[in-house]
Parts: structure tokens; C-alpha cells; sequence
């Protein structure tokens, strides 16, 4: 697909870090830029709500977002998690304009870039990096959502925190950073109690610290250790269609 450029900068001059952008070559970038722009979002904001047209689609430049189904008891459960590794809206490729669920920021992390769903289209329909781009990633979040589910039924509920806290690592290359236990709940499916007791335990094994909903991570490799086989299957999949 080209050379993809690594020195690339946004609008206010920050430093470009989502991975689907950052992987097209120059003149692709380029002709896609002058129609990006920056928002900002704070923890729990919105992006997309479930049944609701969607009018712009977001590369995440850092943070976490959890994209959550309601049940009919109003409950709520994650059924993905996006960071600069992808793109939140990819249902628009697939010729879905509506929300599939409730999408909104868990840990902030910086702005998101923002594209209008109609340049969205318009440049997709077109042959080339922007579409394969977005093609492989389509692939790569069916595979985390099979990988995800058969995770949530066959493990327990701390290794699938230990998978979650090792993601979010990831994704904001730093030890620390906020996270809402009412949030890691959600996205755990079980009662804020149960994140409590789990978080607990890892922070008396000396895994992590957790205070006032301030995470820290403190040994990376017991952690990953702890975790189930489903943190390193998702990011070899990744890996294996180059994203």
C-alpha cells in the first residue's frame, strides 16, 4: 500500500497516533486530511448511541472506548473495546449508519479525530489503502468479538480483568491512568462489588494499585501471567493483518 508516514501531526500539532491513519500512505493521508477534524471528549461522554443515525465516525489519538448493548433491564455489557488501534463506527463501512449500541469514552487520553460519515462513504467506495484499511480492520474487530465472547463464557472474571487492564495498558502507553470501577463493572458484566473484591486481590498480589478510581499498573509480566490466553490472541490477530 505504499510508505506510510510516522512524523505525521494533527491539526493542533499533536503527534498522530491512531494506527489506521498512521498506516496510509502519504498521498492517501493526504487527501483524507483537510477533512478530519479534532473533538474533544471527556470520560463518559457519547460518541454514537444505540439505534441512532450516525453522523461522524472516530480514529481514537489515545484513551479507551467501550462500545455497550442495553438489555431490556436496562443492564448493560461491552461488546467492544476500541483504541488508537482502530475506529469507532465501523458498521458505516459494513452499510449500517445506526448505532449498534452506546458508545462512549471510559479513559481519557486526548482528542478524537472525526470524519463525516458522507467523506466516509465517498472514500471507502474508492479503490485503494483507505479501503483495505478499513476493510482489515472490520476483520480484525469480528475477531476480537468471537475471541471476546468465547472469553466472557468459558473465563473468570479476574483474568478477564487482567485481559481488560492489560489492553488498556496498551493503549495509553503509560502505567497510570483513571478508571471508574462502575465503568470496569460494565465491562466486565458483574456488580461494581465484584470489581472491588477482584481489584483487591490483584493489588495484594502487588499486580497493580487502585485507589479512588486511580489505576496503576506495577508488575506487567505477573499481570499478563494472570490474565487469559485471550489478551495475547487478540493481539496476535492484530498483528497478523498488520494493524
Amino acid at each position: 500500500m505504499g510508505t506510510a508516514s510516522s512524523a505525521r501531526v494533527l491539526p493542533d500539532g499533536t503527534p498522530l497516533q491512531n494506527r489506521l491513519l498512521a498506516a496510509l500512505p502519504t498521498g492517501d493521508y493526504d487527501r483524507l486530511a483537510p477533512h478530519l477534524h479534532l473533538e474533544s471528549v471527556v470520560v463518559g461522554d457519547t460518541l454514537h448511541e444505540q439505534g441512532r443515525r450516525i453522523s461522524d465516525v472516530y480514529f481514537p489519538n489515545g484513551g479507551v472506548f467501550s462500545i455497550t448493548n442495553r438489555m431490556r433491564d436496562g443492564a448493560l455489557v461491552e461488546v467492544a473495546t476500541v483504541g488508537r488501534e482502530g475506529m469507532l463506527g465501523i458498521g458505516v463501512f459494513l452499510g449500517d449508519r445506526s448505532g449498534n449500541g452506546r458508545t462512549f469514552q471510559q479513559v481519557a487520553d486526548g482528542p478524537v479525530v472525526a470524519l463525516g460519515v458522507a467523506r466516509f462513504v465517498r472514500e471507502t467506495a474508492i479503490r485503494g489503502a483507505f479501503r483495505e484499511v478499513m476493510a482489515l480492520y472490520a476483520q480484525a474487530s469480528l475477531l476480537q468479538v468471537m475471541q471476546c465472547t468465547a472469553c466472557n463464557a468459558l473465563h473468570d472474571v479476574t483474568r478477564r480483568c487482567c485481559r481488560w487492564l492489560l489492553q488498556t495498558h496498551d493503549r495509553v502507553d503509560a502505567d497510570d491512568f483513571l478508571l471508574k470501577q462502575e465503568f470496569l463493572a460494565v465491562m466486565l458484566g458483574v456488580r461494581r462489588p465484584t470489581v472491588t473484591v477482584v481489584l483487591r486481590a490483584l493489588q495484594e498480589a502487588g499486580l497493580i494499585s487502585s485507589r479512588y478510581g486511580h489505576m496503576r499498573v506495577l508488575r506487567r509480566k505477573r499481570l499478563e501471567a494472570a490474565s487469559c490466553e485471550c489478551y495475547g490472541a487478540i493481539r496476535d490477530q492484530f498483528a497478523r493483518l498488520g494493524l
